[in-house]
């Protein structure tokens, strides 16, 4: 065993409330293994900043990085939508495929040594395969018109099988209320639900509860435009809608571990509906995505009144100017100042790896954990972020 030893300002381990001043890791250098966390001694040289686990990005589509820097800001859903349409081919696979390890050794070099991420195609599982950074990959589907959810399905069995192959955990998922036709929400949540975990686009905007709540808005408008059928109007928010598509298909309660992403226009009523069938339900929130496309947050306190397993995501760089998950932290600090440090740190490390399945390996500083360690430079004399935080891996 070869043993090492990094000592910081701050170190947060996640497992105690509160942070280690003038601490110290110990690892093993050889194999990442957590040995001891501690105190310095008052003679011990410590580096300015804070030490973390690695983080996990819970929410990314890293297939569209080619679309980096490529869209207009603040269109709203519906203008994003047609971006997406316009801009998302322009792109070869070799190409796409470039990029996604360009960005995806960015991200582990920033810190994230796990992630939940979107795929409509295999672009991104050569680069996934061999990545150090463990994957989850959701097979997202799409097809507004009933008479596609036989010939969709198929193909995402095809795409699931090439993923196997390539020893990718991955399985099917639906992609939202308002890009699927009824019969196929209920059946690629029915696939997903049968490999142990869905994800899922939910209250991600306003356009989109209109869509359910009183079939009309700029989301309505630009489905009805393009010739695509809508989904029905229900009077209830699209995660009451998507509850009732899992009722379809699987009485509940749903035991599975699923991902709701987004959560911007969520309410009270909503959560206590998706806890009263979900016993392992998980929130995500991807801050500057919500920004960039219309200008809006999730409602983060009502969050944590409910005491939520909250996480923290990216999106992807269409909808985000990098994939950088302290810029997201930053973003949470500065517009909800009364989440502490260590909480901001439990949504972007440890809730995550619970989410995948991983919280015996990552998501705390614990001895006998690979979590990866990361340094954050740039914290106030509080241990808190400022504008000018950033990471990097040390492990």
């Amino acid at each position: 065993m070869s043993k090492n030893r990094i000592a910081a300002s701050y170190v947060y381990t996640l497992d105690a409330e509160k942070p280690i001043l003038n601490g110290y890791v110990e690892y093993d250098d050889a194999t990442g293994e957590i040995l001891s966390v501690g105190q310095c001694s008052d003679t011990e040289e410590v580096i300015r900043g804070a030490l973390v686990p690695g983080f996990v990005n819970a929410h990314c589509h890293v297939e569209l990085s080619h679309l980096h820097k490529k869209f207009r800001k603040g269109t709203g859903m519906a203008g994003f939508i047609d971006q997406i349409n316009e801009l998302r081919d322009w792109a070869g696979k070799e190409v796409k495929t470039s990029l996604v390890r360009q960005w995806m050794d960015k991200m582990w070099n920033d810190g994230v040594s796990a992630m939940a991420d979107i795929s409509n195609d295999d672009s991104s599982f050569e680069v996934k395969k061999d990545h150090t950074m463990y994957t989850r990959t959701f097979l997202e589907v799409f097809g507004s018109e009933p008479e596609m959810c036989e010939g969709v399905m198929a193909e995402v069995k095809a795409l699931k099988e090439i993923a196997d192959a390539a020893g990718i955990d991955a399985a099917p998922t639906p992609h939202s209320c308002y890009t699927m036709s009824p019969q196929l929400l209920s059946a690629s949540a029915d696939a997903g639900l049968s490999e142990g975990w869905l994800s899922y686009h939910s209250q991600e905007s306003q356009e989109e509860e209109d869509l359910l709540l009183t079939g009309s808005g700029a989301m309505y408008e630009n489905r009805k435009r393009s010739g695509m059928s809508t989904p029905p109007v229900t009077g209830e928010s699209s995660l009451k809608y998507f509850i009732d598509r899992l009722a379809a298909v699987r009485p509940a309660p749903y035991d599975e571990h699923i991902l709701l992403v987004h959560n911007v226009c969520l309410s009270q009523g909503d959560i206590d509906a998706a806890r009263k069938v979900m016993k392992n339900v998980f929130w995500a929130v991807c801050p500057l995505s919500n920004i960039f496309i219309h200008d809006a947050l999730p409602p983060i306190q009502l969050m944590r009144d409910n005491g939520l397993n909250i996480m923290v995501g990216t999106d992807s760089l269409s909808s985000n100017d990098d994939l950088d998950m302290v810029k997201e932290l930053i973003c949470l600090h500065e517009n909800f100042p009364q989440v502490p440090m260590t909480e901001l740190l439990e949504w972007a490390c440890r809730n995550g790896a619970d989410f995948l399945g991983k919280g015996d390996v990552l998501g705390s500083l614990t001895p006998g954990k690979r979590p990866g360690i990361v340094l954050i430079t740039g914290m106030d004399d509080d241990g808190c972020l400022t504008a000018d935080s950033a990471s990097k891996r040390i492990v």
